[in-house]
């Protein structure tokens, strides 16, 4: 999946290299294209791919939930979310990386069918230690996020699945640090800037959770109508809006964001000074469209814009430490699972000198989230999934483990 990505990446940048313009076709294009397929050929392969693991879990008969988690919906969701980046929608491959190792597991089973529960999560928790080479991330993400709870009797499932996962991705592409390694610190001076991050990280994140979930329970009135009645034009104008964003930008808000969270990460980064909201709505955008893909990697290239204009307030401040309390907070602030947001951003890159303060940051970025959206996005959006399969309600989940 990564050198899929990769290649469709690669792919449009080539084609914006004859005229940028061209996305104002392209892009549309392929967001009515990927929207339409997803949900004709592969139904079930909208969005990240997260809720319909989670849903997936909540779903007690297997011929009911199956179709979440088939080889068939991994195979769909793996070639549109492809499509969508060559188009370049702001989406990662990361959740989709989830939904497909929740099928792999799924496939396996009829072999122990009173462990598929189980086999779900340890899928999707071994789909993110894969997709961020960080294997404490994808076991606290598999507690924190899918399950909403610790449960013993899966704990070793989840080993295993990570083990393996974390082994193919050895053999495939080395051990490699997602970001690279970093060293920066943040000066005692320079703590005012946790609170900052952790607020506007947090009010960000709280903010798109609530459009995304608003659009996908069904928006009142005409804008409702129109989205539900004509899913197609409405992915394509979102496409439009993700191309508007792009010719803003110079291009630096299409696909992944991960080489420009990376260069602001490391201080070389060329992007410009409003790349953080734009991205923003780029993602937003790409999110409420339908099209397959996932939100790791765009919101951690929206909260290092964040954490990059937060650190030019403050004279003689390094800035990569700042980009990466941003990069928490936001992720924080979608997710609203802070333990799963400083762990994943700490081993990908190695700093463990910032440890407290992206706590802190997380921290407060979550308590902001909830003020602004009370409900965690992935089980927001699992809710009519398991409504529309079943005609019940969705059980509420777990509080008893971390949350």
């Amino acid at each position: 999946m990564a050198f899929l990505a990769d290649a469709a990446q690669g792919a449009f940048r080539a084609v914006l290299g004859i005229s940028p313009l061209i996305a104002l076709v392209l892009t549309p294009f392929g967001f009515g294209l990927a929207a339409l397929l997803a949900r004709t050929v592969f139904p079930h392969s909208q969005g990240s791919g997260i809720p319909q693991v989670i849903a997936a879990r909540d779903i007690e008969d297997a011929s009911v939930r199956h179709p979440l988690v088939s080889l068939r919906t991994a195979a769909g969701k793996i070639v549109v979310m492809t499509l969508g980046l060559f188009c370049g929608a702001s989406t990662g491959r990361e959740g989709p990386t989830v939904q497909v190792g929740a099928a792999l597991m799924a496939a396996a089973g009829p072999l122990a069918p009173e462990r598929q529960r189980g086999l779900l999560l340890a899928g999707g928790a071994a789909g993110v230690a894969a997709a961020f080479n960080t294997p404490l991330a994808g076991i606290v993400f598999g507690i924190e996020e899918l399950s909403r709870a610790y449960e013993a009797k899966t704990s070793s499932l989840i080993l295993g699945a990570i083990i393996a996962a974390g082994l193919t991705s050895l053999a495939l592409v080395g051990n490699y640090t997602y970001f690279g390694t970093t060293a920066d610190t943040l000066p005692p001076r320079a703590w005012a800037v946790v609170p900052l991050c952790g607020v506007l990280g947090g009010l960000f994140g709280g903010v798109f959770s609530r459009i995304v979930i608003a659009v996908a329970r069904g928006l009142p009135g005409l804008a409702g109508r129109f989205v539900s009645g004509r899913p197609v034009v409405f992915a394509a104008l979102c496409g439009l809006g993700v191309a508007v964003c792009g010719l803003l930008t110079d291009g630096h808000i299409y696909g992944t964001g991960y080489e420009e969270a990376k260069a602001l990460l490391h201080g070389t980064a060329e992007t410009h000074a409003w790349f953080g909201p734009v991205k923003f709505v780029a993602t937003t955008l790409s999110s409420v469209s339908g099209i397959p893909g996932g939100l790791f990697a765009p919101s951690l290239a929206v909260g290092a814009g964040l954490g990059a204009e937060v650190a030019t307030l403050f004279d003689g401040v390094p800035v990569g430490a700042v980009v990466l309390v941003g990069m928490v907070a936001y992720l924080t602030g979608v997710l609203q699972a802070p333990i799963t947001s400083f762990v994943i951003v700490s081993e990908m890159t190695e700093n463990h000198a910032l440890v407290i303060p992206l706590m802190v940051a997380a921290l407060i970025a979550d308590a902001t989230s909830k003020l602004v959206c009370p409900e965690g996005l992935y089980h927001a959006l699992a809710e009519p999934i398991v409504e529309r399969l079943t005609g019940r309600r969705a059980h509420a989940p777990e509080v008893s483990g971390p949350a």
